[in-house]
């Protein structure tokens, strides 16, 4: 899947131009690199009728490993809670390869804090919600996140605007 690609053009040695390529962005792979699920009260939770509060915790994260190539993170932590107890710990890191290349550095940070997210969002959400089900839990079903609210929220913390990093709900 290629957005904004333009056909390749000769690099700067073949090109005496010296004309830039357009810039790419390539998802080269999507995987899940952490699971967990942890239900510290079964078998008991599953002979009681409980209605949990849920809890939901997003972040997201980006390396830079090689040229132009950069794993983006999408971890996400959900806690069901009756009471004191709980119920269940269900934990996800999405992870997506993205070749970034022609991309101006001013825009490689929403590139890699907005868009790469809300493309890994559906894996996670998926990827959560069938380990509730595994678990023994009905589905659960993440309700959409803005990245573009957490990516400004983000800015604003490292600008020193300082309310703590918001746990999406």
């Amino acid at each position: 899947m290629a957005e904004d690609q333009q056909p390749a053009q000769p690099g700067p040695a073949e090109n005496p131009a010296g004309q830039q390529q357009g810039a790419t962005f390539q998802i080269e792979k999507i995987y899940v690199k952490d699971l967990s699920l942890e239900i510290p009260h079964a078998p008991q939770v599953f002979a009681e009728q409980l209605q949990p509060q849920i809890d939901v915790n997003i972040d997201t994260g980006s390396t830079r490993f090689a040229d132009g190539f950069f794993e983006v993170t999408v971890a996400v932590t959900v806690t069901a809670r009756a009471g004191e107890r709980t119920l269940f710990l269900a934990e996800a890191v999405q992870a997506g390869i993205f070749q970034l290349r022609n991309v101006p550095e001013a825009d490689l940070a929403p590139l890699l804090g907005i868009a790469c997210p809300n493309v890994l969002f559906p894996y996670a959400r998926e990827t959560i919600s069938d380990l509730a089900t595994r678990g023994g839990f009905p589905a659960l079903l993440l309700a959409p996140i803005s990245f573009e609210q957490l990516y400004v929220q983000r800015l604003q913390q490292q600008q020193g605007g300082g309310a703590p990093r918001e746990a999406a709900s």
